[in-house]
């Protein structure tokens, strides 16, 4: 929660750091953010139904459907608020079934409803082995890989595109979800002797998401091609038609000076001229479109490509090794990390309203640091003291 704070306020900043900021051809630490909470939300899931089974009750279905529907709909209600003035001027300029589908493919598929889909989508696998959930997790990544193949990474990317993989995202996000429920029955298992086990697990996963990005050099652009396009850019300006207001909306294919023709099977000829480049380090920034066109095995938040999703679960899981040793171990703690986690839905709505109250005094367009990080402070003051004061009076948000 603290960092998702850091990064969504700090990102907005001109002064900001790239590596602080979102981006969607490479994995920075804003993008480290959003698989935790998946993370969180399969360690949670698997630890509330293992108690309840281990206790001999019986798997409660209904109630975890229940569950997660609510959550669904607190994530459209929350998203249509945060955005209803402009939802409600698109209803009134634009064909009703044009603004839902706008909403369906990209506003509303943010963090909550993100989380409501995939934990439906892995319920039916949540009690069971640890080994039928790799296996299955394992085929959620291969079933995303070949829907991005068949329709949907030309889908989300092109326009009104999709945000963090899009409607059927939670075929690639079951990954860092399930990565949770693992890390749960290791430390029911072994308590902090686990530690060691799930660092070692995640630092592999690590390697092999980022394995699997070498294969975006295969995209890279040579420099014969690169100097005919653009040439062909300069005597064909861009310009985008004016959409017809009463006309269905059809989702554009991406653009070919940015993606590339074939981005998630490579044609043979890539796959025959590839000269041995390795892919550069996670959390360092890539070519531009110009030198690299964009692809599936680029590590993309926005993408939900399985590259991205299986080294953030990785990183996850080591991120979550080294505070069992600390909080566990160590026995050190920090007020802050306890009071937004233990009410996480609470200061995940808080942040959203902070940000309104704090953004018009510490505007985005400066280029002061020190108005920044102060602006973050301020933010961080109010969502904390809220919770603060929720988790005396003993409320807790939960759906």
């Amino acid at each position: 929660m603290f960092g998702m704070l850091l990064v969504n306020f700090l990102g907005g900043y001109k002064v900001c750091p790239q590596i602080l900021k979102h981006t969607n051809d490479y994995c920075s630490y804003a993008d480290t953010i959003m698989p935790q909470f998946f993370f969180a939300a399969g360690f949670a899931m698997r630890l509330s139904l293992g108690k309840r089974l281990q206790g001999g009750g019986k798997m409660p279905w209904g109630r975890a459907i229940r569950r997660i529907l609510g959550l669904a709909l607190v994530a459209i209600a929350w998203y249509s608020f945060c955005d209803l003035s402009d939802i409600i001027t698109h209803f009134r300029t634009q064909r009703w079934d044009n603004v839902l589908f706008v909403l369906f493919k990209g506003q509303l598929f943010q963090t909550l409803l993100h989380i409501a889909a995939t934990s439906l989508w892995i319920l039916p696998v949540i009690t069971l082995s640890w080994k039928a959930r790799l296996g299955y997790t394992v085929a959620s990544g291969i079933l995303h890989l070949l829907i991005s193949w068949w329709f949907n990474y030309d889908w989300v990317y092109g326009e009104p595109g999709g945000i963090d993989g899009g409607p059927l995202g939670f075929m690639s996000w079951a990954i860092p979800t399930l990565c949770g429920t693992l890390a749960c029955d290791a430390v029911r298992a072994s308590g902090i002797g686990a530690g060691w086990r799930i660092t070692l697990c995640g630092a592999a996963l690590m390697i092999l998401g980022w394995g699997l990005s070498i294969g975006t050099t295969l995209y890279d652009v040579p420099a014969d091609q690169m100097a005919e396009e653009e040439a062909a850019a300069a005597a064909t300006p861009e310009s985008k038609p004016t959409p017809d207001p009463a006309a269905p909306i059809r989702t554009a294919k991406p653009d070919p000076r940015k993606f590339a023709a074939d981005p998630v099977i490579p044609a043979w000829e890539r796959l025959r001229s590839w000269d041995g480049k390795i892919v550069e380090p996670p959390f360092v920034r890539p070519p531009d479109h110009k030198h690299r066109k964009w692809n599936y095995w680029m590590m993309s938040q926005r993408g939900c490509t399985i590259s991205y999703t299986i080294f953030s679960g990785g990183l996850s899981l080591v991120v979550y090794a080294l505070f069992l040793w600390a909080c566990d171990a160590m026995n050190w703690r920090l007020g802050i990390f306890r009071t937004l986690g233990t009410n996480s839905l609470a200061a995940y709505i808080l942040s959203d309203i902070g940000s309104w109250i704090v953004s018009p005094y510490f505007p985005r367009d400066s280029s002061s640091a020190i108005m920044a990080l102060v602006g973050f402070a301020c933010l961080t003051l109010i969502v904390y003291g809220c919770c603060r004061l929720l988790e005396r009076m003993g409320w807790y948000i939960r759906v």
